[in-house]
């Protein structure tokens, strides 16, 4: 009788759940009219930001923050596709470690458009394919994604957000006995270095450009392997050999949303731009020092050569604030002044 009560209790909480929901999808509708009648994107990366974390601040528990978040990703996904879904690019094929960050950004009900490449994902939200785009900018121990550092010096495009996500590597195939190559992107080589060269000592590494590719590669010959997602194994017909191979257990990439245009202030906002010094001695310390003077922190900061004169190098500077408080216009223009070249890539919520 006392679990039957608990049951019915929940089967009540249940319902309410469901009319809010419901309730909340009718005034995200109304939003919706009102932001396509000006013409404006259905997806505020600022204000999704700022809710989120107001809602895992509120909890009470016993649901983490974290399950929190996850809870309400998903009817932030539903909701907004009452509208019009959005259409998001990323570095396919399905299953992609890119795929589950956009799913983690986006939610399951946006309609995802699989690339073949990092420069593909570029060009579909530059042609108006795509609302956003999903690329990785940069790997906890492995460092930078050079290509996609590269592809900002060309493109017109902007960062409105950005994702991390914990990198768990499986081998997946039929058996570790007698495999002779295994397939998988780069990055995710070097990641797993310490557990190849113990295990799997002399085998061919092939790489390819994602792990999805590698999963397909796989499954055609008895005698591969590939590194990647658990997830791969369901969507490519493969077993599981072996689980968590990565070298660092904190193992983490961190993805960039690329869109036409940059986000409005959250309150927890981080910059991203490009620059060039001009050549003389203390240029680049100069620079650094003035983000220092007006007490703006820096993130990140990432060396590329230009490709267009020898010797010549662009920066990739990550720091908290928004383009568009006080302190950060002094700094840029303080760069203006000393830089050769700068590109403002974007501002965008914190994640």
């Amino acid at each position: 009788m006392q679990l039957k009560k608990l049951r019915k209790k929940i089967d009540q909480i249940d319902k309410t759940i469901v009319e809010l929901i419901n309730q909340r999808a009718k005034q995200v509708i109304q939003v919706g009219l009102w932001k396509k009648a000006r013409k404006l994107s259905t997806y505020s990366p600022e204000r999704e930001a700022a809710l989120l974390a107001n809602l895992k601040k509120i909890s009470r528990g016993p649901l983490m923050g974290e399950d929190v978040e996850n809870i309400f990703r998903e009817i932030l996904s539903a909701c907004r596709s009452q509208g019009a879904n959005l259409k998001i690019a990323y570095l396919g094929p399905q299953g992609t470690f890119t795929h589950l960050a956009a799913i983690k950004k986006f939610g399951k009900k946006a309609d995802y458009l699989t690339q073949e490449s990092i420069s593909d994902v570029f060009a579909s939200v530059e042609r108006m394919q795509a609302d956003y785009g999903v690329v990785p900018i940069e790997n906890s121990t492995e460092g930078a994604v050079n290509y996609t550092l590269d592809m900002f010096f060309d493109s017109s495009l902007n960062i409105c957000s950005e994702v991390t996500l914990n990198i768990s590597h499986a081998l997946l195939g039929r058996k570790l006995k007698g495999i002779r190559k295994v397939y998988s992107n780069p990055q995710v080589f070097a990641q797993c270095r310490a557990w190849l060269g113990r295990f799997l000592k002399g085998v061919e590494l092939i790489p390819v450009n994602s792990t999805a590719k590698a999963a397909k590669e796989a499954k055609k010959d008895p005698l591969a392997a590939c590194i990647g997602n658990k997830i791969l194994a369901n969507l490519y017909g493969l077993k599981v050999v072996a689980s968590s191979i990565e070298d660092s257990p904190n193992n983490y990439t961190r993805f960039l949303v690329i869109a036409r245009n940059d986000s409005p202030p959250s309150g927890k906002d981080k910059t991203s731009i490009l620059f060039s010094v001009k050549d003389r001695v203390g240029a680049l310390h100069d620079i650094l020092a003035s983000f220092k003077d007006l007490g703006i922190s820096l993130t990140k900061i990432e060396s590329r050569p230009s490709k267009k004169k020898a010797w010549e190098y662009y920066f990739f500077v990550d720091f908290q604030g928004h383009r568009s408080s006080p302190s950060v216009q002094k700094a840029l223009k303080k760069l203006g002044r000393r830089c050769s070249f700068v590109k403002i890539l974007g501002s965008y919520p914190r994640f």
